[in-house]
């Protein structure tokens, strides 16, 4: 590495601040390097009229911003980890992940206190299957409703009256000062969140060694374990934001506790899993989850799914 870093991001304000985070650290770490980002529009960011499930999924957030590494104008890319697709295009690598920010959802309306108190009939909107699937199975007297854009185009769809609330992660809310929106923080036994929700993950090309040992500080060894857990059931039931499911990891003293769901977001049913065993085993429990998941009758929700896509 020069004596530059270069960071490519998306230009969305969640997306620069988190650049900016990591550049800030980078710069306290190495003073005598020149951080910069490099300010890039994906296609994600381009196509706000229909839903990530139905132009690509999540690559679309990352693609350019790889391309950038590959052609050797930005060094990193940073993410926030629930937007990096489950598998890694071949020659990258997740060089670190963050100690994260609160991965539950949020709960965001002008009108009502709380989910629960919201009357029949209610429209609340959401980005992601995975919360529509929450909402249906626990709140069936709701209308659930796609909303796109970013965290600031979502909250003036909210505030100009074509929903009655949001469900938002309230990680990306505390990230942009907006904490203040949040009615109520949703508890993950209710709203169980997607895999790496309020992580960062730094991307680099696996061969470039320089990058890798310059952030490395970065990385929050439990923190990956947990998110590496949730990826590994996420990738071996298929998944992408076409599919709702859910996987969230905890640690306690060094026991990590893993639960996941997958289930029909149009009707509200799903299965659902828990397993718990020593944090530094993530990768088995993340394969019990998925066969106990599968035992209950996870693959009739995964090609029911692939069916209406077609």
């Amino acid at each position: 590495m020069s004596d530059s870093i270069i960071i490519a991001t998306r230009e969305s304000p969640l997306a620069l601040w988190q650049a900016e985070h990591v550049q800030a650290l980078l710069r306290e770490r190495y003073p005598e390097k020149d951080v910069k980002l490099l300010g890039m529009t994906t296609k994600g960011d381009q196509i706000l009229d229909k839903t990530l499930s139905k132009i690509g999924g999540k690559g679309l957030f990352v693609k350019e911003l790889e391309v950038a590494m590959q052609e050797g104008s930005a060094h990193l890319a940073v993410h926030s980890l629930k937007d990096v697709p489950m598998e890694l295009p071949e020659g990258f690598v997740l060089a670190a992940v963050s100690s994260r920010e609160d991965p539950r959802d949020a709960f965001v309306s002008p009108r009502y206190e709380t989910l629960e108190s919201m009357p029949a009939g209610s429209v609340v909107g959401t980005a992601s299957l995975r919360r529509e699937l929450m909402l249906r199975s626990k709140f069936p007297h709701l209308v659930v409703k796609p909303v796109r854009g970013n965290v600031g185009t979502r909250l003036r769809k909210l505030d100009s009256g074509e929903y009655d609330a949001l469900i938002m992660a309230s990680a990306g809310l505390k990230r942009l000062g907006l904490e203040e929106r949040i009615r109520e923080i949703i508890s993950d036994e209710i709203s169980l969140p997607s895999p790496g929700q309020g992580a960062l993950g730094l991307e680099c090309l696996a061969n470039d060694e320089k990058t890798r040992e310059a952030v490395a500080f970065i990385n929050d060894e439990q923190t990956r374990a947990c998110c590496l857990a949730e990826r590994a059931v996420s990738r071996a039931l298929g998944g992408s934001c076409q599919v709702p499911l859910a996987a969230y990891a905890t640690i306690t003293d060094s026991t990590m506790r893993l639960r996941a769901l997958i289930g029909d977001h149009t009707t509200g049913e799903l299965v659902a899993t828990e397993q718990t065993g020593p944090w530094t085993e993530y990768e088995r429990l993340a394969s019990e989850a998925v066969e106990a998941l599968l035992k209950q009758g996870a693959r009739r929700y995964i090609e029911k799914l692939l069916t209406n896509q077609h």
